[in-house]
């Protein structure tokens, strides 16, 4: 929002200091990742054990569906009757379209069968409504590890926590799920247009680190040839929506059915990557890296991240770095976070005392950013965000 020049009461406030949660942008900080089964189940791995991306460290069993036939129907006898020519007992695992009951009469001239539904499990009948009740195979689900790290904490039937030394940053907008893969680099500035031209073949299975956007060529490029992720400042909302089918909102992401993670690190258009990400970025090129596209901006707010963890013998005492627990003051490294300057990137020069009037007449706290280009602008404190260094 523009500001009005005027100034209202409120002149005797202390020197402004505030703190707004940001993107982390960390070269070298202590992560922990919780990886926990969505029902109780097994963890199969001790405290201290050493993990890579794809080690499973938990598993359950999710109860299927259940399906209710009418047994007395379909083999046309009193439901009292039917336990009498049951093949199978109830509790028996059976195969999709194996025979459970089998009713003849009449020296066989009358033959009906009772089949299976599904794989699974007979489960129940009565004799007083005629159902049978089977429920289909349980489905198996496996947590990993999602990073390389330690075990330090179990979750008793639950999960693990696990904890790496790695550098970490954040990204604005996401899609897809967790992935790992080799980041690369495929732009050489962070004003490079990263284009289908660009990927090929020998990309398969890598996270690759575009400039100022992802063109929707790109991205089916990157599809088609198996590529695991993108890292990229910009992208355009139309071709999100030409790739996903579907206009998506930004409210949570991460559960699309895509082979492909997409990390905005700035905001929808051609944005140029903050020049501090893209460096962070170009000094790990060639690590294994892992990405998570998910995105929520409501309650419990989760923003896509890159973990590119730190080699055993890279790694040091577990210290991190220090947080920025002070909040913004001049020199703070800042992103605009709404219009009109939505994903533009610079420095706090000036943090002022007074309230200041917006155009909706509310009288608010305001911050003058020095943009990257050089021009300063004045804007809200609720519309820009710390990135954390």
């Amino acid at each position: 929002m523009r500001m009005r020049k005027e100034e209202s009461v409120d002149q005797t406030a202390e020197e402004a200091h505030a703190y707004t949660p940001g993107l982390k942008v960390k070269r070298r900080i202590i992560v922990e990742k919780t990886r926990r089964l969505p029902i109780e189940g097994e963890v199969l791995i001790e405290k201290g054990a050493k993990v890579d991306f794809e080690t499973i460290v938990a598993k359950t069993e999710i109860p299927g569906d259940p399906l209710i036939i009418r047994a007395d129907e379909l083999l046309g006898l009193p439901t009292r009757d039917v336990p009498t020519f049951l093949i199978k007992k109830i509790g028996d695992d059976v195969e999709e379209g194996e025979v459970i009951a089998l009713y003849s009469a009449f020296f066989g001239l009358v033959k009906k069968e009772l089949k299976a539904p599904v794989k699974g499990t007979i489960e129940s009948y009565s004799d007083v409504t005629g159902q049978m009740i089977f429920r289909s195979a349980p489905i198996p689900v496996v947590v990993n590890a999602y990073i390389q790290g330690q075990i330090a904490e179990i979750i008793p039937r639950e999960g693990v926590v696990i904890k790496t030394e790695a550098a970490y940053l954040q990204g604005i907008f996401g899609i897809g799920g967790e992935r790992h893969g080799i980041l690369h680099m495929v732009a050489e500035s962070p004003d490079e247009t990263l284009t289908e031209d660009k990927i090929t073949p020998e990309h398969k299975g890598m996270i690759l680190v575009g400039g100022n956007l992802a063109t929707y060529g790109a991205l089916i490029k990157a599809i088609e040839y198996g590529v695991k992720g993108i890292i990229v400042g910009g992208i355009r909302g139309r071709d999100i929506s030409k790739l996903l089918g579907f206009e998506i909102g930004v409210a949570i992401t991460g559960e699309e059915d895509i082979d492909l993670s997409l990390i905005v690190t700035e905001g929808f258009g051609e944005m140029e990557m903050s020049h501090r990400t893209f460096n962070l970025l170009k000094d790990f090129d060639g690590k294994q890296a892992a990405i998570n596209g998910t995105t929520q901006i409501r309650a419990g707010v989760l923003r896509p991240e890159v973990i590119i963890p730190y080699d055993q013998q890279e790694s040091g005492s577990f210290a991190d770095e220090p947080e920025l627990s002070g909040g913004m003051k001049p020199g703070t490294p800042v992103r605009i976070i709404a219009d009109p300057y939505f994903g533009k990137i610079g420095t706090v020069s000036n943090l002022p005392v007074q309230l200041h009037v917006v155009e909706t007449g509310s009288k608010v706290r305001v911050v003058d950013v020095q943009l990257d280009g050089g021009e300063e602008v004045t804007v809200p404190r609720a519309n820009v965000e710390i990135i954390e260094e």
